[in-house]
């Protein structure tokens, strides 16, 4: 009997991936274009996402009264209040549990790590806990919940707060890793991750916070969102891909645009987005 149960529950956890291995995402186009800063993108997300379903909550350290150690939770705390907008004292094992307890009970917390290096101090709610209860549940318990946060390396700061965790995360079986690029990108994977079932790993990149990007009309629905686990195509071509993720998919783009490409040579670019157990279409 525990063997069906095991299949039925690998089974179950196949379907919410496989969609992962199907064709590459085109993302929104439109004449209408405006600008916007990654750090803007990622606050309307939460936002609208707030706004629309109020089991949402973001908790973490100085997310309320300060707005944010980067200013991505600003405003909320006055929209939202205390109870949904939970300022925390410096204690990131304390309050992932507490999010992962209350994800267990139907919520969908949103928790902000002020650098994913601080991670490690909750690490074993984000892996035992909150990445593998819905298979040791046998499928019964769902953790709709979203880790998010600077990752990797920025500007001026210390190697504790300059590593990158996306792939010790992605390799973490029942854990779906983010690292988006653009606004857009930023914009409706946020959105993507608050509503899926399981936890959302979401790893940001510092430097990218002040960076604007173009951003269509419809990528500024408030039903917008983007499928999670589909590469991007940035740049069509035939002769080379190069694939990238986060920060890097920018340094990419200068170089198909450069002249280090020899002339005639076609390049394909994907950005993909990491995510456990998935692969390039």
């Amino acid at each position: 009997m525990l063997g069906s149960l095991r299949h039925k529950v690998i089974g179950q956890l196949l379907q919410r991936i496989r969609p992962s291995f199907s064709a590459t995402r085109s993302y929104a186009s439109s004449s209408s274009v405006k600008e916007m800063t990654v750090r803007d993108a990622l606050n309307s997300a939460l936002d609208e996402e707030m706004s629309a379903d109020p089991k949402v909550f973001v908790m973490g350290e100085e997310v309320g009264e300060y707005q944010g150690a980067y200013k991505i939770t600003k405003g909320l705390l006055d929209k939202y209040g205390p109870e949904r907008v939970v300022d925390t004292p410096i204690t990131e094992a304390g309050f992932t549990g507490i999010g992962v307890g209350a994800a267990y009970h139907g919520l969908r917390p949103v928790i902000e790590f002020m650098t994913f290096n601080f991670s490690l101090q909750a690490i074993d709610h984000i892996i035992n806990s909150a990445a593998k209860s819905n298979y040791m549940s046998a499928g019964q318990i769902s953790v709709p919940i979203v880790f998010r946060g600077p990752n990797g390396a920025a500007a001026g700061v210390g190697a504790q707060h300059s590593q990158c965790y996306a792939a010790w995360y992605a390799s973490c079986p029942g854990l779906k890793v983010l690292a988006p690029y653009s606004s857009e990108d930023a914009r409706g994977l946020l959105k993507a991750a608050i509503r899926d079932p399981d936890p959302v790993v979401f790893l940001e990149n510092e430097l990218l916070y002040g960076e604007s990007f173009p951003i269509p009309a419809e990528a500024l629905d408030s039903s917008f969102s983007l499928p999670i686990g589909k590469a991007k195509i940035e740049r069509e071509g035939k002769d080379v891909t190069i694939v990238a993720y986060s920060k890097m998919v920018g340094y990419a783009i200068q170089i198909v645009e450069s002249q280090m490409a020899p002339v005639g040579t076609l390049i394909k670019l994907r950005h993909w987005g990491i995510g456990t157990g998935t692969d390039l279409p």
